[in-house]
């Protein structure tokens, strides 16, 4: 705002000081990409326009620009083919050494070189944190993807795609404030997931600012923990001694493995010459692009390039492909047009990624570490991972290795022919001999079994076989032990379950998501018992808020409040005993929900007051959210709406959560949940199920902790959601600060459901 009488006021929001409207010369808001300027000397305000037309013309920039900026096409092409030409019995074998399953070529691969998009999944995460499986995981599971919320809200990568770019510059970047023509001499990419030749391009270039080196990045498979920090140690100095002698850009390749070296994780690898070089301060002299074959999936490249990649070429998920097409095994595609698919899904999966932090350009993302490391100890993560949070000890070097020489025996024994040969994987899906799920069909049969025999001796026997001392260790709270009590209390005197009872609810699923008569059973189960049943984002039938012919109460207690607003009015928000207001999703948190056009029927299109079998994606932000102080008003509004109704917020589990949870509460909300990134979904990108957000133990524990600091634990309760099955669940829960507690599968696979996870299928 300015006035007449010379004052400008710059804030947050309007109305910071009452300002008489005859006394408002002009007002407006600083829109993105222009500059406000108040020259002070001169006494004026200084137009966006003028200031860039003085800046563009004080240098010549773009001649500068057209005479040393490189593209790809400038590079000579070589005459080497770059394609892996292994077929047959020798590429499985490849794929063996680097962890491959039918799995990733079946639920990962194929769907992105035919449909040019990352696969969608669904029902959430039920597999064991990496440091806690049994079988060999591959390194990049050990890192999960952070996420904005509330007070830094993600982007909205759909509707605001036009200031989004995976377009980076790569090369010597030389002293940031100098200018000069020589700060030009880079090579311009439009995205930075490389085919073969287009790195064999770079490999071979000599040409202006173009100086390669290839560093292998494999380790003595025979020496274990030793040899591999041995060779990350020799890889630390190569790089230095490349740099120094002038080369531009350094190639990380682990194609060397063979019978005696194992491949050293691309993100280790990677990790640790970037870090070295930052300690040397010779980062920004070269540019780092990791030949990498064990990353296929979108969260692998966004690790890579987190972690300081420039570029990344996933040469075995590309040589796979021409593969698939070969065999026309789940692929019928042109070889060479699935490759161009899976690059495209690969950028579009990062563009997401990066939306889900709020960041719109891959220059801001790259080498950001916008992750937290589960699992792995404080010496690997402190020297090669310098910065990142990380709470949960776990593996070291010795045990990388371990993993590492698991996938390299598999590789030397490799002896029978055909793809068929690779092991099952069952990471997104149960499979016999594959990883282990909480949900598999031993537990979901005694589940089932029990409930509707009501038979309490089943009912014990599934949660000893899910919770009991021996189960397996899925999750944190599965390390857990309780402390018992020298004096127990008697049972007359604990809270009966009737009371315990109310205090349970159904997790937030959609009317579309799920079917009207799950949706209904839910919440007619729920009244009930005095517990709540929750509509989700997809609103609810006006004819569900009376009792049915038969008495029965359809209406859900639980309103949410979500960014798409679906089935949102003033007579929805006044039958409700709670209204939860949902920031993130566990399953996919700093993304939306999201209905896939056929299940869009037009009885749920009426339901939401949208179009039938047209998909439905909610915004990543609520667009009317981007502070604290923005949720405070929604809070307003919706008390206003129904007073007698509590105000909840969803939030999701990650580092730094207890510091918006103490916000949220002094925007006067009532409840915060605080859901596990496990959390169940009808439909999600799978990047987004298996590597976003963290366990809820962690962030719970935070919420309950930043609020007692900050003396504002007596003004909310405390949810928690995800995977929540069975009494010590709840109990654990408890102890660490929740007072209330949802259950969203469980009840789905009491009904029925067998978990074959294809929700997203209809």
């Amino acid at each position: 705002t300015v006035t007449k009488d010379g004052l400008v006021i710059m804030a947050s929001e309007t109305g910071v000081l009452e300002i008489a409207p005859e006394n408002v010369e002009r007002k407006g808001r600083l829109q993105p990409g222009r500059m406000f300027l108040v020259d002070t000397r001169q006494g004026r305000i200084v137009d966006d326009d003028e200031i860039k037309a003085e800046l563009c013309a004080r240098k010549p920039y773009q001649a500068w620009l057209q005479r040393m900026l490189l593209e790809l096409d400038d590079l000579p092409a070589s005459r080497e083919d770059g394609r892996l030409s292994l077929t047959g019995e020798a590429l499985a074998a490849r794929q063996r050494l680097f962890g491959y399953s039918m799995e990733d070529l079946k639920i990962t691969l194929a769907p992105m070189g035919s449909q040019g998009a990352e696969p969608t999944g669904s029902m959430g995460n039920d597999a064991p944190l990496a440091v806690l499986s049994e079988r060999p995981r591959l390194f990049f599971d050990y890192f999960h993807q952070l996420f904005a919320q509330v007070t830094n809200p993600p982007l909205d990568a759909i509707r605001e795609e036009l200031v989004t770019s995976l377009q980076t510059y790569v090369g010597q970047r030389g002293n940031l404030l100098d200018e000069g023509p020589e700060q030009c001499g880079v090579l311009r990419l439009a995205q930075p997931i490389l085919n073969e030749n287009e790195l064999i391009r770079i490999r071979d270039a000599e040409k202006g600012v173009v100086r390669s080196a290839v560093l292998p990045t494999v380790f003595d498979v025979a020496g274990d923990g030793p040899a591999l920090q041995q060779a990350l140690d020799a890889l630390c100095k190569e790089a230095e001694k490349a740099v120094t002698q002038g080369r531009s850009f350094l190639i990380l390749s682990d194609r060397a493995a063979d019978s005696a070296h194992a491949p050293i994780p691309s993100l280790l690898a990677l990790s640790a010459v970037h870090q070295h070089l930052v300690r040397r301060q010779l980062r920004t002299h070269v540019a780092l692009v990791a030949d990498a074959g064990d990353a296929r999936e979108v969260h692998h490249s966004a690790a890579l390039i987190g972690f300081g990649a420039d570029a990344v070429c996933p040469y075995l998920a590309l040589a796979t492909l021409r593969d698939l097409c070969a065999r026309k095994l789940y692929l019928e595609d042109d070889p060479e047009e699935a490759c161009a698919h899976y690059v495209k899904a690969v950028g579009k999966g990062l563009l997401k990624v990066m939306s889900k932090m709020g960041i719109s350009t891959l220059q801001s993302y790259c080498g950001a570490q916008i992750f937290e490391i589960v699992g792995v100890n404080s010496e690997v993560t402190q020297r090669y991972f310098t910065g990142t949070v990380s709470r949960v000890e776990g593996v070291g070097l010795a045990q990388i290795a371990e993993e590492a020489r698991r996938n390299h025996a598999s590789f030397l024994g490799f002896g029978v022919s055909g793809g068929m040969d690779l092991p099952p994987g069952g990471v997104y899906q149960w499979r016999r001999d594959g990883e282990a799920h909480l949900y598999n069909p031993a537990t979901i049969a005694l589940l089932q079994q029990a409930v509707r025999q009501n038979d309490r001796e089943l009912f014990d026997k599934y949660v000893a076989t899910l919770c009991g001392e021996q189960a397996n260790l899925f999750t944190l709270r599965g390390l857990f032990r309780f402390k018992k009590a020298s004096q127990p209390v008697p049972l007359d005197e604990v809270e009966p379950w009737t009371a315990i009872v109310k205090r349970f609810k159904t997790g937030a699923m959609s009317y579309g998501s799920i079917s009207r008569q799950a949706h209904e059973t839910l919440a007619i189960a729920m009244n009930r018992i005095g517990g709540s049943s929750n509509s989700g984002e997809g609103g609810e039938a006006p004819e569900r808020f009376r009792p049915d012919a038969a008495g029965n109460w359809r209406i859900s207690q639980i309103k949410q409040v979500a960014s798409g607003r679906f089935g949102v009015t003033s007579h929805y928000l006044v039958n409700a005993r709670e209204l939860q207001i949902k920031m993130a999703q566990g399953a996919k948190p700093g993304e939306g929900g999201q209905l896939p056009a056929e299940k869009v029927y037009p009885w749920i299109a009426a339901t939401r007051f949208s179009t039938p079998y047209v998909q439905l994606i909610s915004p990543p932000p609520h667009h009317d959210i981007y502070s604290i102080e923005d949720l405070a008003q929604l809070i307003h509004d919706l008390k206003n709406a129904n007073p007698d109704a509590r105000i909840s917020v969803k939030l999701v589990s990650e580092a730094g959560v207890g510091t918006i949870a103490a916000g949220v509460a002094k925007g006067k909300a009532d409840l915060i949940l605080i859901s596990g990134w496990d959390g169940g979904t009808g439909a999600s990108p799978m990047t987004s199920v298996k590597h976003a957000g963290l366990p809820w133990e962690l962030g719970l524990a935070e919420a309950q902790q930043t609020l007692l600091a900050n003396k504002l634990r007596d003004r909310v309760r405390l949810e928690c959601d995800g995977k929540l099955m069975c009494g010590r669940d709840v109990a654990v829960a408890c102890l660490l600060g929740a007072e209330e507690f949802g259950f969203a599968t469980a009840p789905l696979v009491t009904m029925g459901c067998v978990m074959m996870r294809v929700c997203h299928l209809n």
